[in-house]
């Protein structure tokens, strides 16, 4: 029998504990789990979060110590019991619309578009709201004014005020067809057909200084579903002239901007030159009186 030298047996145990240890090593990436950021050693949430992490299978096994027995307490004295009231309901503020801010002219514009009426509910009582805003916007969306955000501004203001303010008993208009009446202080101008308001009041703008609108009786001669302007190389659509040049049409700018303002035509929003186109034919009566301020 051939005998193996003591050294090389001390060698080969060696080896076999080291692969042993190798093959049952842990892998710190892995994440059995599922919850990513591999194994943690032991104890070390309780380090990092200073309370106790989920117990391990390995927990639920030990032993619970016996609890050592404590002496008994004296027993409080019962109280009375009182049943509590029933807690009410803080009384609700008004609704604000988010983004909808409140404007300096808040109280006046309520009040002229609960008279205008056709914008929704509002409540007149300087204060905004969901319902104020929802109305001062679709306001603001009819007449074209820039931005439409429920905010009562200046421009808001001055409009609502303008047809609100409207007479349209003023306009002589005749009894029979359609008449066209221009306000041309107020800026606004609807269509009367048979004694009653068939269009408007809406807004408006005329001559600039310089080249005021004149008062007037006037009849459409002249109709052009869009004409070109000569002297200013600018396309008019809806255009409908009634004397010395001068006509409805679809206005070519920013209407609300009252620096600037027609040689004289009446500028409309594209919505109302649309209507008055539909409305007019030749030989429909155009009425204009006061005069446009400043001009």
């Amino acid at each position: 029998m051939r005998q193996v030298p003591l050294t090389a047996t001390v060698v080969a145990l060696a080896v076999v504990t080291l692969v042993g240890v190798g093959s049952c090593t842990p892998d710190r990436q892995a994440d059995p789990g599922g919850r990513g950021g591999g194994l943690a050693q032991a104890g070390s949430a309780e380090q990092g979060t200073g309370a106790g992490g989920p117990s391990d299978p390995d927990q639920r096994t030990r032993p619970t110590p016996t609890p050592t027995k404590a002496k008994p307490k004296p027993r409080p004295k019962p109280t009375p019991t009182r049943t509590a009231a029933p807690e009410r309901a803080a009384p609700t503020a008004p609704t604000r619309a988010a983004g909808c801010p409140q404007g300096e002219y808040q109280r006046e514009v309520e009040t002229y578009l609960a008279k205008l009426g056709g914008f929704g509910r509002v409540t007149v009582d300087g204060r905004q709201s969901a319902a104020d805003c929802a109305a001062i916007k679709k306001f603001q969306q009819r007449y074209d004014i820039r931005p439409a955000a429920g905010r009562a501004g200046p421009t808001t203001y001055d409009v609502s005020k303008r047809l609100a303010t409207t007479d349209t008993r003023r306009c002589k208009a005749g009894s029979s067809g359609t008449t066209f009446c221009i306000d041309l202080t107020r800026q606004t101008t609807w269509a009367v057909r048979g004694g009653k308001v068939v269009w408007g009041p809406t807004v408006t703008r005329t001559g600039m200084p310089g080249y005021a609108t004149p008062a007037g009786t006037y009849k459409i001669n002249y109709r052009n579903i869009k004409e070109w302007s000569d002297p200013y190389e600018v396309w008019l659509p809806y255009w409908q002239h009634f004397t010395r040049g001068m006509g409805y049409h679809q206005t070519t700018t920013y209407l609300h901007e009252k620096s600037i303002g027609s040689h004289g035509c009446v500028n409309l929003l594209p919505a109302d030159a649309r209507r008055a186109w539909e409305l007019g034919k030749v030989g429909s009566r155009v009425v204009l009186f006061g005069r446009r301020p400043g001009t």
